[in-house]
């Protein structure tokens, strides 16, 4: 096996959930966003369609999207006990970053209109394509020395994060990446038999 390849190996082993994270980034700033259009410029789409957007927010932009989850939560919630989910968000808006992940939609539409054959599968595809993104670009981060988490809060803020940060109305947002300095490392990973999640035919 090739030092690259271990190497590879290597970034997806490190890459991991960090909940706990800091404001201070082991790097540079401009070294994150260098990271993210690198890895914008070089994920492959389908059919090279290239339909995933990024909105990166820093400093009080960051904290920001994050106060704005949370009154929409603490809406939802209501009288209820918010105690955990305000914890949730206290460990987001400690970060120093969030990479916030959109699908341009008029784009797929292009796409299926262009490939009708293939229409119904093109939003699939797209979601496919920014789960990719998502993952080079949480790796790269973990190679910088920066933790990372997913979040799927879409439902919640969408509207007003569009127009909070200007969002075009065509892009669909799918996730949010809050990211900053390792506080904590993750736990110990369980993991299933590979010989259930792996099976190998021929010779």
């Amino acid at each position: 096996m090739s030092t690259n390849t271990l190497k590879l190996h290597d970034s997806f082993e490190n890459r991991r959930t960090i909940y706990a994270l800091n404001n201070t980034l082991p790097v540079a700033r401009q070294a994150v966003i260098d990271t993210i259009e690198h890895a914008i410029l070089h994920t492959p789409s389908s059919f090279n369609s290239q339909t995933t957007r990024i909105v990166l927010l820093f400093g009080d932009e960051h904290k920001r999207l994050w106060d704005i989850a949370e009154n929409n939560l603490r809406q939802i919630v209501g009288d209820g006990d918010f105690s955990a989910t305000e914890h949730k968000m206290n460990g987001f808006r400690a970060g120093a970053g969030t990479v916030l992940f959109f699908e341009d939609e008029d784009d797929v539409k292009t796409l299926q209109q262009q490939f009708a054959l293939y229409a119904e599968s093109f939003p699939i595809w797209a979601e496919h394509t920014n789960a990719m993104h998502q993952y080079a670009i949480w790796t790269s981060l973990s190679d910088l020395g920066i933790g990372a988490n997913l979040q799927h809060y879409t439902p919640v803020f969408e509207a007003e994060v569009a127009q909070a940060f200007n969002i075009p109305s065509s892009w669909k947002m799918i996730a949010q990446m809050p990211f900053g300095g390792i506080v904590s490392p993750a736990g110990d990973k369980e993991f299933k038999p590979i010989s259930a999640r792996v099976r190998v035919l021929g010779q």
